[in-house]
């Protein structure tokens, strides 16, 4: 093996040991946190003028009784066996369950809405480069200072206002309409399953739907990959090598996108993997916007509710997304650059 495969090698297994302990901080942080906010997940069941006795009969049936130190031994207990408890509000649903029905909408939120930021902000970013100090420049530098500014919820409540309300082009929300039956479960993606049953009216439906709010979330999230584009566009181009490349008369655009665009797209995948966690961040406000069934839709309801186990879950799948989506960004960013050593 190659002294860069070792390098590599040593890397992704650091990470990899890092992962745990990683993962072990954001499990705990949730368990103080949810017991440390105001609020009874008893009282939110039950009610506050309830008695106590049915209080603390409720609270000894789920588990809430001990003490914390109680609590949080039986909590990372039932972690290290898989165990993600049983939803307080939900007539004892298994967390796992909750996750796997709601899961798969949020992921295909996070798809369209990273391809559509991915397709505007490289655009926009490339044309501002290659068009220095013309109008062009200066929308591409208020165009990612805009979007990246934008509160996420305003620019979903925006896009209803103009998009649903007063062109009736979009839905104003939901993910799929009731008068009509969702394609059959294969993937869990309604357009991804649609696709695959040959099915193109529930595939247009499907994308019908997700299409406003993944605009909404794409928009906010393309000003990130705009700037970096952008500057590090650039830069690229005034290097010795591109000018090196145009001295000995090689086509302009080749130039372009074979030499410098390849190079200034290498940190837009370094920066996919930190954009990934405010994608998910990001879902929670566009699902509750558009009333999407999404599990960041679930998680803003299981806060509400004071749903612990829920909370604690969703969480938890979040933190392990983001760790494995930073990992393999990092090892695909080293496989393309030969210059990166760790």
């Amino acid at each position: 093996m190659s002294n860069r495969g070792r390098s590599l090698l040593y890397y992704l297994l650091t990470r990899l040991m890092l992962a745990p302990l990683l993962l072990w901080a954001v499990s705990s942080l949730v368990f103080v946190l949810m017991r440390a906010t105001p609020g009874d997940p008893v009282d939110a069941i039950l009610g506050a003028k309830a008695p106590i006795e049915v209080k603390n009969a409720l609270r000894l049936k789920l588990g809430l009784s001990g003490s914390w130190g109680e609590q949080y031994i039986k909590y990372m207990g039932d972690l290290l066996h898989g165990n993600l408890g049983e939803s307080l509000t939900s007539s004892g649903a298994k967390v796992t369950e909750i996750i796997s029905n709601f899961f798969p909408a949020t992921a295909e939120l996070a798809i369209y809405s990273m391809a559509i930021a991915l397709v505007i902000g490289v655009s926009v970013g490339a044309i501002a480069a290659i068009k220095p100090n013309t109008g062009w420049d200066l929308f591409g530098r208020l165009f990612g200072i805009i979007t990246y500014s934008l509160p996420l919820f305003w620019v979903g409540m925006l896009l209803q206002l103009l998009l649903s309300v007063q062109l009736g082009w979009f839905p104003i929300g939901t993910r799929f309409p009731a008068t009509m039956t969702p394609p059959a479960m294969i993937t869990g993606l309604f357009t991804i399953d649609s696709l695959l049953k040959g099915d193109i009216r529930l595939f247009l439906t499907s994308l019908h739907y997700l299409c406003l709010p993944a605009l909404s979330l794409g928009i906010v999230l393309s000003g990130v990959f705009e700037r970096i584009v952008r500057v590090n566009l650039q830069d690229t181009l005034k290097s010795d090598y591109v000018e090196a490349a145009i001295a000995r008369g090689v086509n302009s655009q080749a130039v372009l996108f074979n030499h410098a665009l390849k190079n200034a797209l290498i940190p837009v995948i370094t920066v996919m993997g930190l954009t990934f966690a405010s994608l998910l961040g990001g879902a929670v406000l566009t699902e509750v916007t558009f009333s999407f069934p999404g599990l960041a839709n679930r998680l803003f309801q299981a806060l509400v509710a004071r749903d612990y186990p829920v909370v604690q879950g969703v969480v938890i799948i979040f933190a392990v997304i983001v760790v494995i989506a930073s990992v393999a960004i990092d090892v695909v960013n080293a496989w393309i650059d030969p210059r990166i050593r760790y």
